[in-house]
């Protein structure tokens, strides 16, 4: 699809919406804007505006519609897939100023908030009011919660709580057209015809432009135990995953590291952690509620569990500093991962007793390619992210042959009945290989709604579809 460019007249107009001084232009301005968390990928655009408020949006939506110009929406840029990157150049819409909360309303649970809110800010907002926001990705510090929506982003917690989907009431979008709609209702229920509001969350910025976000609220558990479960190997500690559910016990969070993961946030961070030589893989488990002595009593429950399973060792965490402590572990894991080699990230997910088949193939299909995996994630639903690390593979190899090696992961992954991304989307980096998951006749509904939405295709380019 052939674009325009944005000439010196149109840039006037940009200007004259959003203020000559919230208008990007000189390579400097725009090399923040031109990359994102994914890997090493670079793509400038020609402008990057920022909007103050949601009008200021639609003028600039409807400048680009006429004038056939691609709009790349970006929140904070910390997604994994490539979704906030101008692969056609064209204008970047930066939320950064949407960083208002409108509103936390307790009698009815609910909080109103724009878009560039910060998830973390947001989280302790309403935890100040002994409320719970319990969607809880690893940059909860930094991401957006439009970002988040825009994602379907879930976090650690997602096994007991659930993804963003199962908080996320009704939306104020901008349309490509620069219609302004709110998609659908502040209700626990909603069976008032299509479901836009679901539409919209994991659609990667391609439909619409999110604005302002009504979020579900839940009441702020009192109490939290975390567990460090320490196994021989991979699969023991993955099998241990499915007979913790099947004892009766819901977790609030499980997560699976690997020894080799646990090794580089030890260099990385310089963790003080014992690490025993006949450790292959750890679980995290956390469980809360309001009744302290029966959350003891599920920790008794668990270790049962962790024993049948090979389990050599745990440790309790039960104050404040352990239970951050362990936190600390995997939460700095992506960012270890990240500062040892060149790699790409995967994010698999199929239904959790599937996991111990899963890192098996992920293993063997490394080895059968030549790469490395440090793999860990979300166990408890089955999410895990797989970090192909360079380390020796040859750049030859590393440019072709990966590729294969990658597609070969997702195929055993789609074969155990999972799919390609678990929270960190389809965006450029995971387009090629949507055929694996996808039938033509899917892929055909999905250009089909895009094209209903967006007929120019200005929204977000040559992403996901």
């Amino acid at each position: 699809m052939q674009f325009n460019s944005i000439d010196s007249a149109l840039l006037s107009e940009i200007s004259g919406i959003v203020g000559k001084e919230n208008v990007y232009t000189g390579l400097d301005e725009l090399e923040s804007y031109s990359h994102d968390e994914t890997e090493d990928l670079v793509y400038f655009p020609e402008a990057v505006a920022i909007p103050a408020d949601t009008e200021q949006i639609s003028r600039l939506m409807k400048l680009c519609n006429k004038h056939h110009i691609p709009v790349t929406p970006r929140g904070a840029g910390t997604g994994l897939s490539g979704g906030a990157l101008a692969v056609q150049g064209g204008l970047v819409i930066s939320m950064e100023k949407f960083n208002s909360i409108i509103e936390i309303d307790e009698r009815n649970l609910q909080a109103t908030v724009e878009s560039g809110v910060i998830t973390e800010v947001l989280m302790n907002a309403v935890a100040e009011k002994e409320l719970y926001y319990p969607v809880d990705p690893s940059s909860k510090g930094s991401c957006f919660i439009g970002g988040n929506v825009a994602h379907g982003s879930g976090g650690p917690r997602v096994v007991k709580y659930g993804t963003i989907r199962e908080y996320v009431l009704n939306l104020e979008v901008v349309l490509p057209d620069g219609e302004i709609i709110w998609t659908g209702a502040n209700t626990l229920k909603y069976a008032s015809g299509l479901n836009l509001t679901q539409l919209m969350i994991g659609s990667e910025g391609i439909l619409a432009i999110i604005t302002k976000v009504v979020l579900k609220l839940i009441p702020r558990p009192a109490h939290s135990l975390v567990m460090l479960a320490s196994f021989p190997g991979n699969e023991e500690a993955c099998m241990a995953v499915s007979s913790i559910f099947r004892a009766g016990i819901c977790p609030s969070t499980l997560e699976f590291m690997e020894r080799r993961a646990v090794e580089w946030v030890i260099a990385y961070d310089h963790f003080p952690f014992d690490l025993k030589d006949e450790v292959g893989a750890l679980l995290m488990i956390e469980i809360d509620g309001n009744d302290l002595d029966m959350l003891y009593s599920d920790c008794e429950k668990i270790n049962t569990v962790l024993e049948a399973h090979n389990c050599s060792d745990v440790l309790l965490g039960d104050t404040a500093a352990q239970k951050e402590s362990i936190w600390r572990m995997r939460r700095t894991m992506p960012l270890s991962v990240k500062s040892n080699s060149i790699y790409k990230e995967e994010d698999t997910v199929v239904p959790r007793a599937e996991l111990p088949k899963l890192i098996y193939g992920i293993k063997e299909t490394g080895k059968k390619y030549g790469f490395e995996s440090i793999c860990y994630g979300h166990a408890g639903d089955g999410n895990l992210h797989v970090n192909i690390v360079k380390a020796d593979m040859s750049d030859h190899d590393w440019n072709t042959r990966l590729k294969e090696g990658i597609r070969e992961i997702f195929e055993l992954t789609v074969a155990l009945g999972g799919t390609i991304s678990g929270e960190h989307g389809i965006g450029l980096v995971q387009r090629e290989y949507m055929d694996i998951r996808y039938p033509h006749v899917h892929m055909d509904l999905m250009r089909g709604i895009k094209k209903v939405f967006d007929p120019k295709g200005i929204l977000n380019p040559g992403k996901m579809i």
